[in-house]
């Protein structure tokens, strides 16, 4: 299985913006679709967005759409999660997660490697 390590979480205020990042090793990332996830205390995790093995397809929760960007860089194996406007309700842990899949997968059950996340904290 690919080894996945996210970066880049801290604490921003509202409004503000963070880059997070997924490096991968141990396998070749373009046979992995790749997600983003954030659990906040007390709560399920959830899709936030998610990226095909080319890069070709995307999807985003609804919360999330026109705000935040997902991204892959296969030769240098990372995925990436620009994230735009942030809001309080995004402070949470955000997981990097992959499949080896031709879909787009959202469900946390479809993916069967994760990394060990990173956390967000947005101020109000």
């Amino acid at each position: 299985q690919v080894h996945l390590v996210e970066s880049g979480g801290g604490l921003v205020q509202a409004g503000g913006s963070l880059r997070l990042s997924c490096a991968a090793s141990g396998r070749t990332l373009g046979n992995y679709a790749m997600g983003w996830f954030r659990q906040a205390p007390g709560k399920e995790r959830e899709f936030v967005a998610a990226i095909s093995r080319s890069g070709g397809s995307i999807a985003y929760a609804d919360s999330v759409k026109g705000r935040f960007t997902i991204s892959r860089d296969n030769a240098k194996a990372t995925v990436s999660l620009q994230m735009n406007s942030l809001k309080p309700e995004d402070t949470g842990v955000y997981y990097c997660a992959g499949v080896r899949t031709f879909a787009v997968p959202t469900l946390v059950r479809e993916y069967d490697t994760w990394g060990q996340g990173t956390q967000v904290t947005v101020s109000s």
